[in-house]
């Protein structure tokens, strides 16, 4: 297993080439605590490509994610293949010893997850589920604030996370083979938000907590059978309730409002945070005050950040970062199974899982 020695420069390798890893690799040239040393695609000529983008020699661009994994320099892999692929190359990068940090959704089901975190903690590897925006202050401020009472006693969460693109059924966005729809790209954002918020407003030692109802509706493209768009109705105990919705074929206004009994709070870029870093604001509502309260949170890029996090787990001996640790995966897998059912969205994935 590797075991970094300075963590300060957690030796990063970056598996797959395909969007979100540039983005991550742009990220980590932010971050205080991590540097890419090596990257793995199926293709060496991609590898080669990606690692002259990003600053690496030749020698650290592997034709191979075997290869990636094998090469003792990397002390942590993100995991960026599409989504059906991450379960494999989780447990195939603990078994080779490394960190993980697994794009989301971390697997296509719940059974999935629970292989993924089984075989971190066998391997006694950290594994962690890329929500980046579980990482940046705002949104430690945002349950902190609920947790502290300021909204009162929180009743509703209101969350989207949508965009609108058009159909291709090659695409990964509408291929039900690759995963497709809104649920499982992006829907899970707002569900975790969701979970978040909950398990904050509860004030236990908590940091999520999981729906004891859940109602969901959506729509199902006629062709490949991806939802299109999709709702969920939450109820969590203690009498909170959240409306959530999440699409690729319907543009969504993507914000998060957490209504209370003396107030509620309006954030509107909870998801993609600061890629670039700077400042961020959200507005706390007080129940007779006129005038809202504008929060301002500043830090690096989002994607740094969470590198950082990762790093910084390790450095202090951990094998999960409390930002998004694995059994908060798994209960957001579970939920996300009960909404795609409630719809009748059936992955192949979802038939190995149950043979």
């Amino acid at each position: 297993m590797a075991t970094p020695t300075d963590l300060s420069a957690l030796r990063w390798g970056i598996l797959s080439t395909g969007r979100i890893a540039g983005i991550f690799a742009r990220g980590l040239a932010a971050s205080t605590a991590g540097r890419l040393v090596a990257v793995g695609s199926r293709s060496a000529e991609k590898a080669a490509r990606f690692a002259a983008e990003h600053g690496l020699a030749p020698a650290a661009a592997h034709g191979s994610y075997e290869a990636l994994l094998a090469d003792p320099a990397v002390e942590a892999v993100y995991i960026a293949t599409p989504h059906p692929e991450h379960a494999v190359w989780v447990e195939r990068a603990a078994a080779a010893g490394k960190h993980i940090l697994c794009e989301k959704p971390a697997g296509m089901n719940l059974a999935e997850g629970r292989r993924m975190v089984v075989a971190a903690r066998r391997a006694g590897v950290l594994f962690m589920e890329a929500f980046m925006y579980r990482c940046h202050p705002q949104t430690a401020r945002i349950a902190g604030l609920v947790r502290a009472g300021a909204i009162g006693v929180p009743r509703l969460v209101q969350a989207n996370y949508g965009f609108r693109t058009e159909f291709n059924p090659a695409s990964r966005l509408w291929n039900r083979g690759l995963g497709g729809g809104g649920i499982l790209d992006v829907g899970c954002y707002p569900m975790s938000f969701a979970r978040l918020i909950a398990g904050a407003a509860a004030g236990g030692a908590d940091a999520f907590a999981e729906p004891v109802g859940l109602v969901g509706q959506g729509y199902l493209h006629p062709e490949t059978g991806v939802d299109e768009f999709a709702t969920a109705g939450l109820s969590f105990a203690g009498g909170l309730v959240a409306q959530i919705a999440t699409g690729v074929g319907l543009g969504l206004e993507n914000h998060a409002r957490v209504y209370g009994t003396e107030g509620w709070l309006e954030v509107p870029h909870p998801w993609i945070i600061t890629r670039g870093g700077g400042a961020l604001a959200f507005r706390l509502h007080r129940r007779g005050v006129a005038e809202p309260e504008t929060i301002t949170t500043e830090a690096g890029n989002v994607y740094g950040l969470e590198a950082d996090v990762v790093a910084a787990a390790l450095r202090g001996g951990g094998r999960a970062v409390a930002a998004m640790t694995p059994d908060d995966t798994l209960g957001n897998l579970a939920a996300l199974d009960r909404w795609r059912a409630a719809l009748g969205l059936v992955y192949p994935a979802d038939a190995i899982a149950a043979g």
